[in-house]
C-alpha cells in the first residue's frame, strides 16, 4: 500500500529538546523546499503504478516522501546505497530530514527496487516544478541561457576485443553450469581456463612491436576465436536439451530455469556480434566497424571523443546541460546516440521557451554549436544577444563583433558550464553512472542535476529566495 508520509512524530522532540540546533543551514533550506507537495506528487503516482493494486491494498510501504528525500540525499552527498542505509539509520538528523523519525529506514536494496519504479519522466516532473519554485523566489528569471554537453561514462572496464570475448564466454559458462544443477547431467566443456589464458597472453603480445608481434597476436586472436564459436556451439545444443529436460521440473525450478536459458540466449547474440567485429577489426584491419560492442553488459554505451589529453575516448553517452541565472540547471538530455552539439542548439531554446514562457535575452554556448543557421534560429525565436563564438578563419566583421564588450562577457559566463560540469561529476557522481541501462543513465543524470538545484536554491541570498523578513 503507498503512502505519501509516515505519521510525524518527531524524534528530536522525544529525544532532543534543543535538536535544531543540529541542523545544517543548508540541508535545513534544502528540507523546506522538499516540503512542497507537488514535489512528492510524482513520485506517489508512479509508486501507485508499480502494481494494479498498489493503492489500497497489500502492507504499508515506503512513504514517497520518505524514497524522494533519501534517493535526494544520496546523490546529495554522492553515496552508495548501502552508505545512504548507513548513514540514515545512524544519523538522528538524516531520519528527520528523511521523514523517517523513529520509523523502521529502508535497507539498500529496498531503496534500489524504489530507484528503479521512478522512471525518467518522474524526475523530469519533478525538475520542471524546481524550476518553477526557483522562479518564484526569484532565484531564476530565465533572461540568460547557456548551453554547454559532456561525456557521463557507464560502469564498465576498458574494452578490447579480447577482453569482451572473455567476458561472454565466461558468463554463458557460468549460466550453463546453473542450468545444470538444476536440470541434472548436461553436456558442454568448460573452456574459461583455455580463453582465460589466451586473453593473458593477447595483452602481452599487444605491448610488443612490430611486424613480428602484430603477426602473433593475430594468431592468438584465431586461437580465441576459435574457442568462442566452439563455446557458442555447444551452449546452443546444451540449452536446446535443457529445454527438454526441464518440463519435469517443478514450476519454480522450470522458471529459473528458462530464465538462464533466455541469459544464455542474449549473451550469445552479444557474443556472436563481438565475434564478428574482432574479425573485422583485428584481422581485416577495418578500425571504423559500425555498431561496435563496448560491454556484454551494457550493450548501450558509445565510444566518444571530446579531445581530452588525459581520456581520449571515454565509454558512456553525451548527457545536455543547459543553465539559466544562478548556476542553476533547467534541462538535461540524455543523447540516445551520438549527435553534433549544433543539433541541440534549436531544442534548447524551444524547451526554455516552455519553461519561461518567453525566449532568454542572452543565449550562449562554445563554438561546437556556433553557425549561421542557429544564430538565425535564436535571433528569429526572439534572443535579443547570441554569443556563438567561431574560431579559426573568420571575417573581418565576424572579428569585429566577438570583440565587443557583450560578447566577451557573454563568453566569460559561458565558461561557467565546465565549472558547473565538474561539479556535477565532483560532487553529485556524473563522473561514472552506477545505474544500469539507459533508464538508469537517465535516472543517475537527473537525481545529480536535481540536487545540484537545491543546493543552488539553499545558497541563494534570503532576499532573493524571498525568504526575508516582510516589513
Amino acid at each position: 500500500m503507498v503512502r505519501r508520509q509516515h505519521a510525524q512524530r518527531s524524534v528530536f522532540e522525544m529525544i532532543l529538546p534543543d535538536g535544531e540546533q543540529l541542523w545544517d543551514p543548508e540541508l535545513r533550506r534544502i528540507d523546506e523546499v522538499l516540503e512542497d507537495e507537488e514535489l512528492i506528487e510524482p513520485v506517489e503516482e508512479a509508486l501507485r503504478r508499480r502494481r494494479p493494486q498498489s493503492r489500497l491494498r497489500g502492507r504499508p510501504g515506503t512513504p514517497a516522501a520518505v524514497a524522494l528525500r533519501m534517493l535526494v540525499l544520496k546523490h546529495l552527498y554522492h553515496w552508495s546505497f548501502a552508505d545512504c542505509e548507513r548513514e540514515v539509520r545512524g544519523s538522528l538528523l538524516y531520519r528527520a530530514f528523511c521523514r523517517l523519525d523513529c520509523e523502521r529506514v529502508p535497507d539498500a536494496k529496498t531503496l534500489i527496487r524504489l530507484a528503479q519504479a521512478l522512471g525518467p519522466e518522474v524526475w523530469k516532473r519533478v525538475l520542471e516544478r524546481l524550476v518553477q519554485v526557483g522562479r518564484q523566489r526569484k532565484v531564476v528569471r530565465g533572461r540568460k541561457l547557456r548551453v554547454d554537453t559532456t561525456v557521463v561514462e557507464t560502469n564498465i572496464h576498458y574494452p578490447t576485443d579480447s577482453s569482451l570475448l572473455g567476458d561472454g564466454v565466461r558468463v554463458i559458462t557460468r549460466a550453463l553450469h546453473k542450468i545444470r544443477q538444476a536440470v541434472g547431467k548436461l553436456r558442454f566443456r568448460d573452456r574459461t581456463r583455455s580463453v582465460g589464458r589466451r586473453v593473458f597472453a593477447i595483452a602481452e603480445q599487444s605491448r610488443k612491436l612490430g611486424e613480428e608481434a602484430q603477426a602473433g597476436m593475430k594468431k592468438l586472436y584465431r586461437q580465441l576465436m576459435g574457442s568462442t564459436r566452439a563455446v557458442l556451439r555447444a551452449s546452443a545444443r546444451a540449452v536446446a536439451s535443457a529445454k527438454r529436460r526441464a518440463k519435469q521440473l517443478a514450476p519454480r525450478l522450470l522458471l529459473q530455469v528458462q530464465g538462464l536459458c533466455q541469459q544464455v540466449q542474449q549473451m550469445r547474440e552479444l557474443t556472436q556480434r563481438v565475434l564478428e567485429q574482432t574479425r573485422a577489426r583485428v584481422l581485416k584491419g577495418d578500425t571504423h566497424y559500425p555498431g561496435k560492442v563496448f560491454s556484454v553488459f551494457e550493450p548501450h554505451p558509445e565510444g566518444i571523443r571530446k579531445g581530452k589529453k588525459l581520456k581520449p575516448t571515454e565509454f558512456g553517452k553525451l548527457v545536455k546541460i543547459q543553465e539559466a541565472e544562478a548556476q542553476f540547471i533547467t534541462d538535461y538530455e540524455v543523447c540516445a546516440e551520438r549527435v553534433p552539439d549544433g543539433k541541440l542548439w534549436e531544442p534548447s531554446l524551444e524547451r526554455h521557451q516552455q519553461l519561461f514562457g518567453r525566449a532568454p535575452h542572452l543565449a550562449t554556448a562554445d563554438a561546437g554549436f556556433a553557425s549561421a543557421a542557429n544564430e538565425e534560429a535564436a535571433t528569429k525565436r526572439g534572443v535579443g544577444r547570441v554569443a556563438l563564438p567561431r574560431y579559426g578563419r573568420i571575417s573581418a566583421s565576424r572579428r569585429l563583433r566577438q570583440k565587443q564588450a557583450w560578447f566577451r562577457r557573454a563568453v566569460r559566463w559561458r565558461t561557467g558550464c565546465e565549472g558547473r560540469i565538474s561539479a556535477l561529476k565532483r560532487r553529485h557522481g556524473l563522473t561514472r553512472c552506477r545505474y544500469r541501462g539507459v533508464p538508469g543513465m537517465e535516472r543517475g543524470v537527473a537525481l545529480g542535476v536535481i540536487a545540484n538545484n537545491l543546493l543552488v536554491l539553499a545558497r541563494a541570498p534570503a532576499k532573493a529566495a524571498g525568504l526575508g523578513k516582510k516589513k
